[in-house]
């Protein structure tokens, strides 16, 4: 099964703590992710199937083609910036985005593509993101552009290097296509997910995704330290979900939280059937995807991200090229999506997001 989790944290926050307005002025949004990054895009592309709107008991389940009760961490991020990307499957020679694209899909892994599970719908992953990016727009060198995955990937206890060297070649390709603002997350512990916790997992499995988050966490950190020694020019953001998820987990009082152990809904996002009363009071919606409230955490540590670059760091000590990822061609990326979801924007290539 291809599901995700994923917070963001820098900090410790009050729970009542609003969201700030930031120094940075960035003139798009551009995002490259998975279902904690989506708005809509499965949605469109499944004629409004999944996520499903309302539960089988009649509430509100999934908000907007976002996988959560609200707003997703990108509405926050983006409303403090002025700025609502597109999504991807809204794109049309009608429809030209002027502030960013969403390129995010539930159920992405880091490779080209990858399947919803319980499904027969395939969608682009993180390396199909960058690909449809490079196809359809030019890169708008002062926009922001987010990177987040491999929640999915490790859920099928995919390799790290597989995993770190797909990110690897993807914010390199946008460094060289002159993205001079790139946002990049790591990954809370997997193994405490209502889903992992669940009968699906043994207690061995459960350990094998908590040190694949870890190696990922140290890998990624290598990885962004060594592409800001290569790319002086670009601004590397790093977001430590760890930090926060590893926080919330052990004081959830800090955050406002009564739970963080289960779910807030009764199902997943192939079908709910019940949706808690008070979804602020947990940290997960669904036994993998975090609240509205958490996401505005995670918008919280992303704009704290921006607002205060982290220095150059030196070349990390692993030999990155050698992942396999970097022997890629980027004429594989341009058929990462199948004729299910394949969007007709080719008269709106060459439009230059964020203009």
């Amino acid at each position: 099964m291809k599901k995700q989790l994923l917070t963001a944290g820098f900090v410790l926050f009050s729970a009542m703590m609003p969201l700030k307005a930031i120094a940075a002025n960035f003139t798009s949004l551009n995002i490259i992710s998975d279902s904690l990054s989506e708005t809509g895009n499965v949605f469109t592309a499944t004629g409004g199937q999944i996520p499903p709107a309302t539960a089988a008991s009649g509430q509100a389940a999934y908000f907007n083609g976002r996988f959560s009760n609200g707003p997703s961490w990108v509405d926050y991020f983006g409303e403090q910036q002025g700025l609502t990307p597109t999504p991807f499957t809204q794109v049309s020679p009608s429809n030209i985005p002027t502030q960013g694209v969403n390129f995010a899909f539930g159920a992405a892994r880091t490779g080209l593509e990858s399947t919803i599970a319980g499904t027969d719908f395939t969608v682009p992953g993180v390396l199909g993101q960058v690909g449809l990016l490079q196809q359809n727009f030019a890169i708008d060198p002062n926009g922001i552009y987010a990177i987040w995955g491999g929640a999915n990937d490790y859920f099928s206890f995919t390799p790290v290097t597989e995993v770190v060297g797909n990110l690897s070649f993807s914010i390199d390709t946008l460094a060289q296509a002159g993205a001079q603002n790139i946002l990049a997350f790591n990954l809370p512990d997997l193994s405490l997910t209502p889903f992992a916790q669940s009968d699906f997992f043994t207690p061995e499995q459960r350990q094998d995704l908590r040190d694949l988050t870890n190696a990922h966490n140290q890998q990624l950190a290598l990885l962004l330290n060594s592409l800001r020694s290569q790319y002086p020019q670009t601004n590397i953001f790093s977001v430590d979900i760890a930090t926060l998820f590893d926080t919330a987990s052990k004081s959830p009082a800090e955050f406002g939280f009564q739970n963080v152990e289960g779910a807030c809904a009764v199902g997943n996002f192939l079908g709910i059937l019940t949706v808690c009363e008070n979804p602020d009071e947990f940290l997960f919606f669904d036994d993998i995807h975090p609240t509205s409230r958490t996401h505005q955490l995670i918008a919280q540590a992303a704009l704290r991200a921006v607002h205060v670059p982290e220095p150059s760091g030196v070349l990390g000590l692993l030999a990155l090229g050698a992942l396999g990822a970097a022997t890629i061609k980027r004429k594989q990326k341009q058929s990462a999506l199948t004729a299910t979801i394949r969007i007709p924007v080719s008269q709106a290539s060459h439009t230059k997001v964020g203009t």
